[in-house]
C-alpha cells in the first residue's frame, strides 16, 4: 500500500435520464440507502485524507441528503462534458503529493478489498486501472494491450473498430494515479472523439507515452463494477446486494428460511441462533439477540429485540424495544416509542404507540394502547382503547401493576388505574380507578317482553313518542 495520502474523487454528476425520474440518479435507493451512500462507505473504509464529490444535476438535493456526513468536499460540474472534465473540477481540492482514486456514484457494489488491490498496484507513482472480463462487453470501453501484454490504451466503444469491439476485457472507469501527474494529463485532454467529451480514459495513453507504468487489475467478481443507468439495472443490483447480504448472514450463523425472500435495507446486528422466516424486511438499524425468531412477512424498522423473543407473522415494529422472551403478533403493529419488558404478550390486531409495558403483561386481542405506562402482570382485554388524544393534545394513561382491564373498555386519558384494580367489561373510565376494587360504567340492561322485529310485509313503524320506554341518554364529556 502506498504511503502517500489518499484522495478519493467520486463522480456523481450524471443526470440519469434513463431512470425517468426527477430524483438525481445517485439518490435512488439500493438496499434502503442512496447509491452514493454505498460508494462513500467503500471509500471511507480505505481511510482517505479527503473525499471530493463532483455533483451536477440535482446537486442541492444530493448535498442535502448527505448534509450530516462529515469530511466531504463538494464541487460542481456545471457543464457535463465527460469524465475527464468531471475529474478536472475536483483536482483543485487535491494536493500534488496525494494518490487519487476515482470512483463513480452509480457503481455501488465495489468492495474495499478490491480497491485496496488497485491502490497497491498503483503504488506511489504508477497508474492502475480496474478492469473486468465480460461475456458481453457491449457498452464498455475496451482494454487494448501491447505485444507484451501490457495495457496500451482504452478505446471507447463508439470509437472502436470491429476487432477492438471483440475484446472482452473492459474498462470499469475506476482508476488510481498520482495527483500531480493526473493533473497534467487531465489538463491536456481533448474532445476529438465520437461523443465530443473529455475522456478520463485518454490519460492511460498519455501515461504510456511518458513511460509511466500502467497496471490493469482485473476484478475477481465483475458484478462489483456494474453501474446503474435505468431501473432494470437498479433492480438487478438490488438482488445482487441482497444475495451478498444473505450469504454473509448465513455464514455468520443466522438461519434464513429462504435467502431469496429476505430483504435487508440497513444494518443487522445479531446474536446466536437467530431464525428469520420468509418475506421479512429489516430496515434501518435492527438488533436481534440470541435465539430471536422472526416469523414470515414481518417488517422491523430501527428495532431492538432481546434474547428469546418471538415476532409472529405479519407484524410491523418500528423504533421500539422488545424485551427478553416477549411474544408479539401475529398481525400486531408496534409504533415508535414503545418498550416491552420481559415476557410480555402482544397479540393479534393490537396497536401500541409510545407505550411502556411491564414484565409479564398481556394485551392479546384487538386493542389500542397509546401514550401509556402499563405495569407488571397487567391483563388488558380485547377491544380496549386508551383515548389519548383530545383533538389538540396527547394525554397519558397509567395502569399500575396487576390490574385487570375488561374487554371493550375505553380509558379516557389522563387517567390512572390503581394497582390490582379491575375494570368491568364495557366500561368508559373518565376518572381514576382506585387500587384493588372493581370499577365499571354501564347503562342498565333493559328487556321489552313481547317485542317483535319489523317485517317487510308490514308498514313502517313510527319512531319516538312514548316516555319511559327505555334508558335515558346520559351526558358525557363535551356535552352541554
Amino acid at each position: 500500500m502506498s504511503r502517500k495520502p489518499l484522495s478519493v474523487v467520486v463522480l456523481a454528476a450524471g443526470q440519469g435520464k434513463r431512470m425517468r425520474s426527477d430524483r438525481p440518479k445517485v439518490l435512488h435507493a439500493l438496499a434502503g440507502r442512496p447509491l452514493l451512500a454505498h460508494v462513500l462507505e467503500a471509500a471511507r473504509a480505505l481511510g482517505p485524507g479527503r473525499i471530493v464529490v463532483v455533483h451536477g444535476h440535482g446537486g442541492e438535493a444530493v448535498r442535502a441528503a448527505f448534509a450530516g456526513e462529515p469530511g466531504l468536499t463538494w464541487v460542481e460540474q456545471a457543464e457535463r462534458l465527460g469524465t475527464g472534465h468531471a475529474v478536472a473540477q475536483a483536482l483543485p481540492e487535491v494536493q500534488d503529493g496525494d494518490q487519487v482514486l476515482v470512483l463513480y456514484g452509480d457503481v455501488p457494489l465495489v468492495r474495499p478489498q478490491t480497491l485496496r488491490r488497485l491502490l497497491d498496484a498503483a503504488g506511489g507513482e504508477r497508474v492502475a486501472v480496474l478492469t473486468a472480463c465480460l461475456d458481453d462487453p457491449t457498452g464498455y470501453g475496451r482494454i487494448v494491450r501491447d505485444e507484451a501484454g501490457q495495457l496500451a490504451r482504452i478505446v471507447e466503444e463508439k470509437d472502436a473498430d470491429a476487432a477492438t469491439r471483440a475484446i472482452r476485457e473492459v474498462n470499469t472507469g475506476i482508476l488510481a494515479a498520482p495527483a500531480a501527474r493526473l493533473r497534467g494529463w487531465v489538463g491536456r485532454l481533448g474532445r476529438d472523439n465520437a461523443q465530443g467529451e473529455y475522456y478520463l480514459t485518454d490519460v492511460v495513453a498519455m501515461a504510456v507515452a511518458e513511460g509511466v507504468p500502467v497496471a490493469a487489475v482485473c476484478v475477481e467478481d465483475p458484478d462489483e463494477t456494474l453501474g446503474v443507468n435505468d431501473r432494470v439495472q437498479l433492480a438487478r443490483l438490488e438482488r445482487l446486494w441482497q444475495r451478498r447480504a444473505a450469504e454473509a448472514l448465513l455464514r455468520a450463523g443466522v438461519t434464513l428460511r429462504d435467502p431469496a425472500r429476505f430483504e435487508l435495507r440497513g444494518t443487522l446486528e445479531h446474536g446466536r441462533d437467530v431464525e428469520i422466516d420468509v418475506g421479512v424486511v429489516l430496515e434501518g438499524t435492527v438488533r436481534l439477540g440470541d435465539g430471536v425468531r422472526v416469523g414470515p412477512y414481518c417488517v422491523l424498522r430501527d428495532v431492538t429485540v432481546a434474547e428469546g423473543a418471538e415476532i409472529l407473522p405479519f407484524t410491523l415494529i418500528e423504533s421500539a424495544e422488545i424485551g427478553p422472551g416477549a411474544r408479539v403478533g401475529p398481525y400486531a403493529r408496534v409504533r415508535p416509542g414503545t418498550r416491552l419488558a420481559a415476557r410480555t404478550r402482544i397479540g393479534n390486531f393490537v396497536e401500541l404507540k409510545n407505550a411502556d409495558v411491564g414484565e409479564g403483561s398481556k394485551i392479546n386481542h384487538l386493542s389500542y394502547v397509546g401514550d401509556a405506562l402499563v405495569g407488571r402482570e397487567v391483563n388488558i382485554g380485547a377491544g380496549t382503547i386508551t383515548c389519548n388524544y383530545d383533538g389538540a393534545h396527547k394525554h397519558r394513561t397509567v395502569i399500575e401493576d396487576e390490574a385487570f382491564i375488561g374487554s371493550d373498555t375505553q380509558l379516557v386519558a389522563p387517567v390512572t388505574v390503581g394497582k390490582g384494580a379491575t375494570i368491568g367489561a364495557g366500561s368508559t373510565i373518565t376518572r381514576d380507578a382506585p387500587p384493588g376494587g372493581l370499577t365499571l360504567s354501564r347503562a342498565p340492561q333493559v328487556t321489552r317482553p313481547g317485542w317483535k322485529r319489523p317485517r317487510k310485509d308490514e308498514p313502517p313503524r313510527r319512531r319516538g313518542g312514548g316516555a319511559g320506554t327505555g334508558p335515558k341518554p346520559r351526558g358525557g364529556r363535551g356535552e352541554g
